[in-house]
């Protein structure tokens, strides 16, 4: 039995041996840093700890990159922080896993994707000038070497657009791939008059020409096209694309789907022709609804049920959510989309049930109660907005019932309140969104604008604060006045 257990690890020393000296990634370490990464036009470098769950995640994806980029002559490398502590403090590493791109030893941060496609390809652009020759050599290669390739055919290498185009290249190489070529029979080829940008794709159609005169195009006319087309009619979000969607300034649309479901193509296929007439407005995608469960509550789905479907407007936070008793149809998500668009759907607002009674200093305020409360013309009213699981709210909640004990006689005039603001949803009358918490307004009473609180959170600054900024009298003694009798002398005063 001791002999197989010896003989067991022994075959697994000799296993994690061979996996390790058959890498492609390079291990650092400060006697050899200098002399692999000074000398090298181009090499991607991380920076790892053994025991963070980020790198654990990426050193296969690393490993297979490497392997793959070997052939292009683009080399990896690693550097473990725990074993090399002096090497990553001396170059100011303060996270893991930390990428850096080298180009004979000055660097640029890593921004690309951690799955392995995504480094091959990033370091592959990298690789490249930011406009690529294309000869008939390379040509077929080049137009599938990515999944967003931007080609512009010319006269002469001089000719517009070719400055702007390159412009445009060395402002988004690190997005898409571009190349440059004068040779008339790819033009041909491509069944273009130069001077002309052709967009080859990977997904939907995938070759399209830019729609207007390419000799007057200028970088922010070819940019503004290459990001309208590189956003597919209908594709999968993930952690990876999800900023190409929340920064292309659209509202986001979720098909929340179970991939295991064998009906899964069928769905997506039902939401593409949708997807398609209104793609102009509205970004479309389909989402894991088993692993994104939270995110599908998150935008007002209450229901596990799959297919889901739901429209969200970013900037505004607010929430469309398709009718959970409904079974989804081409027809319903059509006309659903046809109200969008026109402005005339309602948000659906999540909120937590109006209490029963309000019995402490501070208000607690729901999504339901809003507008009524905090929009009281003949009310001054401050409003904490926090989350239950944040830990800086649990530190104010002392300080902030005490602010509302204090002014607890004076109810009628100035209204103390918290709201949770993962429970309950702003409504669209509202001109901000909660982005972190706690977050601290104020409203005069008679006004409709917030002036931000970003001071310090003790009882002494908030009571300043109030006093500084609330409209009615704080004295229970002194008598207010209405919002209009307000406004009508704060104007003769400014008189």
């Amino acid at each position: 039995m001791r002999l197989f257990s010896l003989f067991k690890s022994a075959t697994v020393i000799a296993l994690v041996s061979a996996v390790l000296a058959d890498s492609d990634v390079i291990n650092l370490t400060s006697e050899n840093f200098d002399s692999i990464v000074n000398p090298d036009p181009l090499i991607l470098v991380e920076f790892f700890a053994p025991w963070c769950g980020h790198c654990k995640a990426l050193a296969p994806h690393y490993e297979e990159a490497a392997a793959a980029l070997k052939e292009n002559g683009i080399k990896l490398a690693k550097v473990d922080c725990v074993d090399q502590a002096d090497l990553c403090q001396a170059n100011g590493i303060q996270g893991y896993p930390t990428m850096r791109v080298y180009r004979h030893g000055d660097y640029s941060d890593y921004t690309g994707p951690r799955k392995t496609d995504g480094i091959i390809s990033y370091m592959i652009k990298q690789s490249l000038p930011a406009v690529t020759e294309v000869t008939p050599e390379n040509y077929k290669d080049f137009i599938k070497a990515d999944k967003i390739v931007a080609l512009v055919f010319l006269p002469s290498t001089t000719d517009a657009p070719g400055p702007e185009f390159t412009a445009t290249a060395n402002k988004h190489r690190d997005d898409y791939l571009f190349g440059s070529t004068t040779d008339k029979s790819l033009a041909e080829e491509a069944g273009v008059e130069p001077p002309a940008i052709v967009l080859y794709r990977a997904f939907d159609e995938p070759q399209t020409e830019y729609p207007y005169p390419a000799g007057s195009a200028k970088v922010k006319d070819i940019e503004n096209w290459i990001k309208e087309l590189a956003i597919p009619i209908i594709d999968e979000v993930s952690t990876e694309n999800y900023q190409m969607y929340a920064q292309s300034g659209k509202s986001l649309a979720y098909l929340f789907v179970d991939p295991s479901d064998s009906e899964l193509e069928a769905q997506i296929a039902m939401v593409r022709p949708v997807a398609q007439k209104y793609k102009n407005g509205v970004n479309f995608v389909w989402i894991d609804a088993v692993k994104f469960g939270d995110h599908a509550k998150a935008l007002n789905l209450v229901e596990p049920k799959w297919p889901a479907f739901v429209v969200q407007d970013i900037h505004k936070q607010l929430k469309y959510p398709y009718d959970q008793d409904k079974q989804l149809s081409e027809q319903g998500l059509d006309s659903m989309l046809a109200q969008y668009v026109e402005g005339k759907l309602e948000p659906q607002l999540k909120s937590q049930p109006i209490p029963a009674s309000q019995d402490e200093g501070v208000f607690n305020l729901v999504g339901k109660q809003f507008d009524e409360v905090v929009f009281d013309d003949d009310k001054d009213v401050f409003v904490e907005f926090y989350a239950s699981w944040c830990g800086h709210c649990k530190r104010l909640k002392p300080t902030w019932d005490s602010l509302g004990d204090r002014y607890a006689d004076v109810k009628d005039r100035l209204v103390i309140a918290k709201m949770e603001a993962q429970e309950n949803d702003l409504p669209p009358s509202v001109p901000f969104r909660v982005n972190g918490f706690p977050t601290l307004k104020f409203k005069k009473a008679g006004s409709r604008d917030f002036i931000d609180y970003n001071g310090d959170r003790s009882l002494e600054s908030l009571i300043a604060f109030v006093e500084e900024n609330a409209r009615n009298p704080l004295d229970s003694k002194v008598a207010i006045e209405n919002a209009t009798q307000a406004e009508a002398h704060e104007h003769h005063d400014e008189l």
